[in-house]
């Protein structure tokens, strides 16, 4: 049949009756022109008025290549064939069971410029087909990329007209992707927080964000939680790093999200920051449990001019006199009143990095200041004197030890005084065991940070478990509790340095002492202790079996001793034929302090004087002088860093004994801090006063007053009644502890300037 010719069931001539296979045969003439005939994919029953298509026509490899070359005139037809059998692009067969990949996944995989006109052109069918809203929402299925869709896919690509189209067209906004390449388990792939908004704002998209968030179609909820119960604000502070220009671009993403969601009436309520995730940790908690210490100083500090934008803010300028300003810091989630602190965080935790520069950080620099001056000092002096008092009946008590078989009887009353030296001494052995346990159950340190917290504590758990073992060994009546004895009266002693944390200077170089041993010293040891024991088998090997003194020993000395019935003359001295002794003498050589006596003992001496030469150059002349060396650079690096590690340390202590402190009196809202500020228009929120000097702002201050007189905007506490018996000069805290007495607590209204509308 010829194109343009009729077909021979068709009569131009008739009416209606054959206006079907008319209708019919125009059809099957369009499709043609689309489909080569010789496919063999049309067909015309006898029995219907409808033509089939056969399922060869469009295959998912056919619409597939259409997809990834952008070419929808391969589509042409695609319609009319889905509509004729009964078929949809979210059939199985037009979608891959491998992934669950479909046409419009594949698409989007393939812009060009932004661009791939197939996208509308299958969004058009779908919507034709009535299978929109399924095609759209269509997700991978495979384990690495299970739960990713179109809009994961545009938002990837950087495609905002795209992203517009799928969320017009009725995309799920708050579809997850929680493949295994999405997951933030340290291997690779990109972990965003699994939702659409999360991902365009850690690929720092602001135009996309902002769409999502506030859009005429369907905007996406800010307080979704991902798998891990993060939200978009946790995800930011997961994949942060603390290099200057992320910093900079997260923190005004940051801020971006918590001003959008601010401006949304409906979720003003929601407090975005206070959503707590699987750990039961907010962005800020998260950021401190990092070590994100860029944003994590930025979330602190955080200040907005803005009067709708107050309750956002973290810090309040209370006045600036020249480089000098007074600041209020919100405590919320920061202080130890509430359970799982950002303090607490911050120095417990012994594998965050960063952690000694974080504690430097403002308001938590000046809390940590306010507790030790207020409380922690004091209880650090008594727990001094306390271990002082202890260390001495410890060290009477191992120093008037009975000799002999133990256990001694008591028989005169000096027995019974040494008796109760020794029961305090294990006494004390116990609670040193008990919070030693306590505190690696918390967290125990590894070894990379054992100089900042956990290297006293160890060796308070070996001076107590050595303890322990030794009064074990005393009741078995075991003569080598002395040696256990005394190696924990060593440790006990060494511990004092423990208490160098309440002075800077002490301190300071007790923390260089520890690094030095943990560092340079130990790497010393382990290299020196390879070549000492290889060095002392070889001398060992090659000594004589038999010292010549033996066999120059007169047969007159030997037959003397028979006489008198002596046992035979034997040589008592140790012989370098024991490794033991070898190795002491050859540890001598390298501090300069062998001889070299027992040369005559030496079969092959020089082969001997070889190996002596090696030694004494490899050991005494080499590794001293590269540990003395490494020493002096020790020093010089981590003078800096000393001092932070000692505020750390010292930090560790507060918070320590600050659990020690009855519950009662941790419950109060106002424990412990000084310098607290209550403000309640909004909510009840803690601020904490600091005053600090910037001499790098300062010139940019000047034009704006703030405070015509500083002092005057300086609180004063309220007048209270003298309490009887108040005659010492006591801390406000321990006034409180003995007394009863509480610290005001002052109150203010929060308005645009927080100085000019006081109200107590």
């Amino acid at each position: 049949m010829d194109d343009g010719q009729l077909p021979d069931t068709v009569d131009p001539n008739k009416g209606e009756e054959d206006e079907g296979n008319l209708l019919d045969w125009l059809l099957k003439k369009e499709i043609e022109e689309i489909i080569p005939m010789d496919t063999n994919v049309l067909t015309r029953p006898e029995s219907t008025s409808c033509i089939n298509i056969d399922s060869a026509a469009f295959t998912r490899e056919r619409v597939f290549e259409a997809a990834s070359q952008g070419d929808r005139t391969k589509l042409h037809g695609l319609l009319d064939y889905l509509r004729v059998n009964d078929k949809r692009l979210t059939s199985p067969e037009f979608i891959d069971e491998t992934n669950g990949k479909n046409a419009l996944l594949k698409a989007l995989l393939y812009l060009k410029d932004a661009k791939n006109d197939t996208i509308e052109e299958l969004l058009d069918i779908a919507e034709e087909t009535g299978d929109l809203e399924t095609f759209i929402n269509a997700s991978y299925k495979d384990p690495d990329y299970n739960g990713q869709t179109a809009l994961h896919i545009a938002i990837e690509r950087r495609s905002f007209d795209h992203v517009k189209l799928l969320v017009q067209k009725g995309a799920d906004v708050q579809a997850k992707a929680d493949g295994k390449f999405f997951q933030d388990n340290g291997e690779t792939g990109f972990y965003f927080g699994e939702l659409p908004l999360s991902l365009a704002a850690c690929t720092n998209q602001p135009d996309i964000v902002s769409f999502l968030i506030d859009n005429e179609y369907r905007s996406a909820d800010l307080t979704d939680q991902d798998s891990q119960g993060n939200t978009v604000l946790h995800a930011l502070v997961v994949i942060a790093d603390n290099e200057t220009e992320n910093t900079d671009m997260f923190a005004s993403m940051y801020d971006s999200i918590l001003i959008q969601h601010n401006k949304l009436e409906e979720k003003r309520n929601v407090q975005l920051e206070a959503i707590e995730n699987n750990q039961g940790l907010t962005p800020l908690k998260l950021a401190a449990k990092l070590g994100k210490i860029g944003l994590f100083k930025h979330m602190l500090h955080r200040e907005f001019k803005d009067e709708n934008m107050k309750q956002l803010t973290k810090k309040f300028t209370e006045w600036v006199y020249g480089p000098v300003r007074s600041s209020l810091y919100d405590t919320t989630h920061i202080d130890t009143i509430e359970e799982n602190s950002v303090l607490e965080i911050v120095v417990f935790g012994s594998d965050i990095p960063n952690r000694p520069e974080m504690v430097q950080i403002e308001p938590l620099r000046s809390i940590l200041q306010d507790k030790w001056d207020q409380c922690s000092s004091k209880l650090f002096l008594m727990n001094f004197v306390v271990y002082v008092v202890y260390l001495s009946i410890f060290t009477t008590a191992a120093f008037h030890r009975k000799g002999g078989q133990p256990p001694f009887p008591i028989e005169v009353t000096l027995d019974y005084l040494r008796c109760i030296a020794e029961l305090i001494s294990v006494l004390g052995a116990v609670w040193f065991l008990f919070k030693a346990v306590t505190v690696f159950k918390r967290d125990f340190p590894n070894f990379k940070a054992l100089y900042t917290d956990g290297f006293y504590e160890s060796l308070f758990f070996l001076q107590a478990l050595l303890l322990l073992i030794c009064g074990v060994l005393y009741f078995c009546g075991k003569r080598e509790y002395v040696g256990l004895l005394v190696l924990s009266l060593v440790l006990a002693w060494i511990n004092v340095l423990y208490y160098s944390r309440g002075s800077k200077r002490i301190g300071i170089y007790s923390v260089m002492v520890q690094k030095m041993i943990l560092g340079d010293l130990l790497n010393f040891l382990c290299v020196y202790g390879v070549m000492l024991f290889g060095f002392s088998a070889a001398v060992c090997t090659l000594m004589e079996d038999d010292p010549p003194i033996l066999k120059q020993m007169s047969n007159k000395t030997r037959a003397r001793g028979r006489s008198f019935g002596d046992e035979p003359f034997k040589c008592e001295k140790p012989s370098y034929n024991d490794i033991r002794f070898t190795l002491l003498e050859m540890f001598k050589f390298t501090i300069g302090m062998g001889n070299l006596e027992f040369t005559d003992q030496v079969q092959y001496k020089t082969v001997f004087y070889i190996l002596l030469i090696f030694y004494i150059v490899l050991t005494y002349i080499l590794l001293l002088n590269m540990l003395i060396a490494l020493m002096g650079n020790t020093v010089q690096r981590i003078t800096q860093e000393s001092e932070r590690i000692w505020n750390l340390q010292r930090a560790f202590t507060i918070l320590d004994m600050e659990r020690t402190l009855p519950k009662c009196l941790k419950s109060n809202p106002n424990y412990g801090m000084s310098k607290i500020v209550c403000f309640e228009q909004y909510e009840y929120r803690r601020f904490f006063r600091v005053e600090e000097t910037n001499w790098k702002q300062w010139r940019s201050d000047l034009g704006v007053i703030q405070e015509e007189d500083p002092c005057g905007c300086m609180m004063k506490p309220e007048p209270q009644n003298e309490t009887p018996g108040n005659m010492w000069n006591l801390s406000p805290l321990l006034e409180r502890i003995l007394v009863g007495r509480r610290q005001p607590v002052y109150r203010r209204s929060l308005g645009y300037s927080l100085h000019q509308n006081p109200e107590f």
